[in-house]
């Protein structure tokens, strides 16, 4: 009769540990139809709500079965597999036998076939035969893991600079110091008449010499001297110098830049000069060894799809858009 009496209490009690682990997962789903757009703990002045809302109606992230979405709550890695899942769809890198062959992934795991999608696509990876699938994604691993699945990688361009104006320095060739060295002594051996004559000539050749040549349309019927073709604002030369490197990218973006390992300066460069990074509260503070939130991860996410073409850009009037990292504008 005691045993009879245990059943209802034993029972309870699993059920109410299936509400709590359910409570702690996110819903997933592969329903296509009337995704949940709109969570009420995402309010819509919200600083994330565009990315959120965005990645939501394209089914790329979920709430949790209360309904909520929990954009502070830290990100772990069994979601963010499950994120990557659904915003990319790249070709397989490696072939794996399922997300169980992690020790720490068993068998029915929510997010199992998340977690071997990408690895096999090769956002992310185990160690020791462990995928930690509940350790929290730090905001540098979260862009890592980005850039190195999607293969995007930091190309440097030469800087143009232009206008070159008489106090630009002029590399003179030897051929010209040669000449004006030979008039210089020629002067020096005429007489002091003669000399004092042609002295103003010589000079204007010299400093024609030092000076670089400049073109304009009137060349032949209205010659301008060095000095008024610097100063005409159509008679610029255009020059390229030598490109921004990756590491000056970071140093001029963030604040932070020297919490940024060496080894991950090109992808962070990458993602920046993308427009993928967001940073709040402020945008030239990266926090790269934080943990990042399900908001931030959001809005990471959405604009690597947009620098993909995937989604639209953010309106340049949304609040979401001042915290986009734009390389020039953070100081």
């Amino acid at each position: 009769m005691n045993n009879l009496q245990r059943f209802p209490i034993i029972g309870a009690s699993i059920i109410t540990i299936g509400l709590a682990i359910g409570a702690a997962i996110p819903l997933v789903t592969n329903a296509q139809s009337s995704p949940q757009s709109t969570f009420p703990d995402v309010k819509p002045d919200y600083w994330a709500q565009p990315f959120i809302k965005g990645l939501a109606e394209r089914n790329v992230i979920t709430g949790y079965p209360d309904g909520r979405y929990r954009p502070n709550q830290a990100l772990d890695r069994d979601e963010f597999a499950a994120i990557i899942r659904k915003a990319f769809d790249q070709d397989k890198e490696k072939q794996i036998k399922s997300g169980s062959v992690y020790k720490d992934v068993p068998q029915g795991y929510w997010a199992s076939e998340a977690i071997e999608e990408s690895v096999e696509e090769g956002f992310l990876s185990g160690n020791n035969d462990l995928f930690l699938p509940r350790q929290e994604v730090s905001k540098l691993e979260a862009i890592n893991a980005l850039m190195k699945g999607l293969d995007l990688s930091y190309q440097a361009n030469p800087v143009k600079t232009s206008a070159v104006t008489p106090n630009t320095p002029t590399i003179i060739p030897p051929y010209i110091r040669r000449r004006v060295a030979i008039r210089k002594r020629k002067r020096l051996m005429l007489p002091i008449g003669i000399t004092s004559l042609m002295q103003p000539l010589l000079i204007q050749r010299a400093n024609a010499a030092r000076m670089p040549q400049t073109t304009n349309n009137n060349v032949g019927n209205n010659p301008q001297t060095p000095t008024a073709a610097a100063n005409n604002p159509k008679d610029t030369t255009t020059t390229a110098t030598a490109p921004l490197s990756a590491a000056s990218i970071v140093q001029q973006a963030y604040k932070d830049a020297d919490k940024i390992p060496e080894n991950a300066v090109p992808r962070v460069a990458a993602a920046t000069t993308k427009n993928i990074v967001v940073n709040y509260p402020n945008s030239n503070i990266l926090n790269p060894n934080r943990a990042i939130s399900r908001g931030e991860t959001a809005a990471l996410v959405y604009q690597t799809m947009a620098a993909q073409g995937k989604v639209p850009t953010i309106d340049n009037n949304s609040l979401a858009n001042k915290f986009i990292v734009k390389v020039g504008d953070n100081k």
